[in-house]
């Protein structure tokens, strides 16, 4: 039975409609969803909602210590609760699927994600729960850092918006501890392929002889 839910991101507006804020898009739908308010708390560096479904607490948690921090928000309210590893679910950012999945899963390593490292070097141990929500890859792991601190194109906005929508419908299996069942609601088939480029028209010489001109499309400069 997960009793806090933690959502990842940075604190400010600059961050807050990037990829890397996944986390708290889906703890403020949630927190929505159950009628529950946001409000700072000095003790557990966050923003912080505590709730009761069907008499039982619940807490919902946006850190707001900067991704690389994260544990230190997490650990303070898991200690002070006394919370194992075991009732509390991390909502993330995954490059590793594309935008509009998600996976529910318990344990593992983090995988180069600074959010998960510092919650397990704070919490001394990996066996949370993690919900990860798709952003995609940029392709190339040079460009992780700006990839996941940019605005999602549109398509792919609505991709995740439908993954939290998905996964917050689970939230009574996951309140109930019916993981499986929440695997089945949260866990979805793989978005349609994209269909692939046209190819180019061949560049044709105009009449000075005089090999045609092409341009290349900028790189999206990072916000």
């Amino acid at each position: 039975m997960i009793k806090l839910f933690v959502g990842l991101g940075n604190p400010g507006p600059e961050y807050e409609a990037t990829r890397h804020n996944a986390g708290f898009w889906w703890i403020d739908q949630v927190a929505r969803q159950l009628g529950a308010s946001l409000a700072s708390d000095r003790a557990c560096h966050g923003q912080l909602a505590r709730t009761s479904v069907h008499g039982r607490p619940v807490w919902l948690l946006k850190p707001q210590t900067f991704m690389n921090l994260s544990g230190k928000s997490v650990a303070a309210l898991a200690r002070f609760y006394k919370m194992a590893p075991e009732e509390i679910m991390v909502v993330h950012d995954e490059l590793d699927l594309p935008a509009g999945e998600a996976r529910l899963k318990q344990g593992g390593g983090h995988a180069g994600h600074n959010g998960l490292r510092d919650i397990h070097a704070q919490l001394g141990s990996g066996n949370y729960w993690r919900l990860r929500l798709g952003i995609g890859h940029p392709g190339h792991k040079g460009e992780v850092a700006a990839w996941v601190l940019r605005k999602p194109p549109l398509d792919e906005r609505i991709g995740i918006e439908q993954a939290i929508d998905r996964a917050a419908k689970a939230l009574p299996q996951l309140l109930a501890g019916e993981m499986a069942q929440a695997m089945q609601q949260i866990h979805t088939a793989k978005p349609p392929r994209p269909k692939p480029p046209r190819k180019a028209p061949e560049n044709k010489e105009p009449d000075n002889g005089k090999p045609a001109e092409t341009h290349t499309p900028e790189n999206p400069s990072p916000t």
